[in-house]
């Protein structure tokens, strides 16, 4: 009965997004990281000259970020949800203004918070090379507050005759 239906309305199924093929995600990530593998420039941690402030955030704005997250983002690599961070924001801004301020003073970012995960997505419904896939990043939403609070910070010091983004 099914295949008369699908005959009837022309229904076709579209492979699966993931394929449970280990071979596949090791050929993606080779595919996702060609360009990486080139870039062997070591980072270098720049010291900032002992006359310069340093910045800080305040309790108030990690707060206020943290209400302001999505509940709906999923859980991204470091498994903490949206709602969690939106619901606990009270509770959580005074360790997250710590970990925010002794990175800022010591111009390191928490490893944990620098983990991505790359989700390969389909463009098109029929695959037919490797670039019929979409990379994916998905960043700690923690981190993401983070960027937002030092977009913050540079926007104010950036002069107005810039043009906004």
């Amino acid at each position: 009965m099914w295949q008369v239906i699908q005959a009837i309305t022309n229904y076709k199924t579209t492979p699966s997004a993931c394929d449970s093929d280990a071979s596949l995600q090791d050929v993606l990530n080779d595919f996702y990281t060609r360009f990486e593998a080139q870039n062997k420039v070591a980072a270098r941690k720049t010291i900032p000259p002992p006359n310069d402030q340093v910045l800080c955030v305040s309790t108030a704005d990690v707060r206020r970020t943290l209400w302001r997250v999505n509940p709906q983002k999923s859980a991204e690599p470091d498994n903490i949800h949206g709602r969690v961070l939106r619901e606990c924001a009270e509770q959580l801004a005074d360790v997250f203004t710590d970990i925010f301020n002794i990175s800022l003073s010591s111009a390191v970012v928490p490893t944990c918070f620098k983990t991505t995960t790359i989700v390969p997505l389909l463009k098109k419904s029929t695959v037919c090379c490797l670039n019929d896939y979409h990379p994916v990043a998905l960043t700690p939403i923690v981190m993401k507050c983070f960027d937002r609070l030092l977009m913050r910070h540079i926007k104010t010091q950036l002069p107005l005759s810039l043009d906004p983004l």
